[in-house]
């Protein structure tokens, strides 16, 4: 767009008046997928100022999480400073700062460390981990949500192994080294794979005064694992878990956890100091909304445009907004990592036709498919064109996950350490970066 455009505007006696305008103040709340593409895309027409407020200065990839909580990558892999990202974006800056609410009448937001004035707010905070309020859970269990959920869950299962490899009563190292996984989708299943599969070939490696570990749980709800992929990649999951040695049960949930033992629905326990919470997540409350514009579950309703209902110059993308006017999506989109992209884009472009007077493109999404890795040289992938699995499946997993990582370097580093971790599975990260506070039951400090 350029800078001696004119624009139109109401004035009091609603007659138009041209008149040319000063730039135009974006802030973004939320610097995931949703939020940083929506940036990029928008910061190439100067006449916008973008502020993007994270409470991270990190942007980071949560569908390799679980690979940083299995000492298998570094979190230098899957992160990227927000301020390295923008440097050659002379109209993005950067606000490190906890969203508090808005203020809608004075176009303005209030974070932990400030106010941030806008002409357009965009909300993309994304979700976080659902308890269903059970405070043993939440207090007990690990999540899989961010950089220091997978960092502290690596480092308890580090510091377990090492109390275990002290004790001389074997009953007792089976129950201290039982991991229940709770939740069979994606996250779940991967982290069921890796660590049966890293489980079997480091343990004579690492620690020979072991003869054998405890079980790899995997407990979920509904019939099947990875529900919302096709009965082949349901099957194919089963399957190889199965042959792994993972024990899985299936309509079941968990119904208890007090750091030492998991209760199930069906009153079984299992001896076990590690529960992986993956079964769940919820939305953040956004205060300063009217209430007429959240729906069902937290979601925040929008129109075609990502515009939040009753509101003029407020919009939601990716996982928290519920967009019902997609034909293929009554219900709302599935909250993935390529709706969020695809919305961040859209918005930004939709942004810069509004201001040029022209007419605005109605989301609709692209489906691409879904993926899951099982286990070394396993994966499974659903396309629109059809289903397939195995050694071809991993690499388009792995083409298809590095694609979006922020960096050559980070690209080219993971690269390398993947290909070397797949193929001896023992990679040298097995490291307890923080002590275990005494104090802190996950090894928080």
């Amino acid at each position: 767009m350029r800078k001696d455009k004119k624009y139109y505007s109401t004035i009091s006696d609603n007659k138009k008046a041209i008149f040319k305008m000063e730039k135009i103040n974006i802030v973004i709340v939320g610097g995931g997928f949703a939020g940083v593409n929506f940036a990029k895309q928008l910061s190439k027409d100067q006449d916008f100022n973008i502020t993007l407020v994270d409470k991270n200065n990190y942007h980071f990839f949560p569908p390799l999480l679980y690979q940083v909580a299995t000492a298998f990558i570094e979190t230098t892999n899957i992160t990227y400073p927000f301020r390295k990202m923008f440097q050659k974006k002379r109209n993005i800056r950067f606000h490190n700062g906890t969203f508090l609410t808005i203020q809608a009448k004075d176009n303005f937001i209030e974070t932990d460390t400030g106010v941030l004035k806008y002409d357009h707010l965009v909300l993309a905070l994304g979700t976080q981990t659902n308890f269903f309020g059970n405070e043993n859970i939440k207090n007990y269990a690990f999540s899989m949500k961010s950089i220091d959920d997978a960092v502290n869950l690596r480092n308890k299962m580090l510091l377990n192994l090492e109390r275990i490899s002290r004790l001389t009563d074997q009953s007792q190292r089976m129950k201290l080294s039982n991991i229940v996984i709770a939740g069979g989708g994606p996250t779940g299943v991967e982290l069921a794979g890796m660590l049966a599969e890293m489980g079997s070939k480091i343990k004579d490696k690492d620690y020979p005064e072991l003869k054998e570990f405890g079980k790899i749980y995997l407990v979920n709800s509904s019939d099947s694992l990875l529900r919302v992929m096709s009965q082949q990649s349901q099957r194919e999951a089963l399957q190889i878990l199965g042959k792994l040695g993972v024990v899985i049960k299936l309509n079941t949930s968990v119904k208890d956890f007090d750091n030492e033992i998991v209760t199930l629905s069906s009153g079984e326990q299992i001896d076990s100091p590690i529960l992986i919470w993956a079964s769940g997540v919820s939305l953040p409350e956004i205060k300063g909304l009217p209430e007429q514009s959240v729906g069902a579950g937290k979601r925040i309703l929008v129109d075609p445009y990502n515009l939040v209902l009753d509101t003029d110059n407020i919009y939601a993308l990716g996982d928290m907004c519920l967009l019902a006017s997609d034909a293929s999506y009554p219900h709302g989109h599935p909250q993935l990592a390529q709706v969020a992209i695809q919305q961040g884009k859209l918005l930004a472009k939709n942004m810069i036709l509004m201001y040029a007077g022209k007419k605005m493109i109605p989301f609709r999404y692209v489906n691409k498919g879904s993926m899951a890795i099982i286990s070394k040289y396993k994966a499974v992938v659903d396309l629109p064109s059809g289903y397939f699995s195995g050694f071809f499946a991993w690499l388009t997993w792995l083409f298809v996950h590095l694609i979006p990582i922020a960096g050559f370097r980070n690209k080219a580093k993971i690269s390398f350490n993947w290909f070397f971790s797949m193929i001896t599975i023992d990679p040298s990260l097995r490291v307890i970066i923080r002590p275990e506070s005494p104090n802190h039951h996950k090894g928080k400090e």
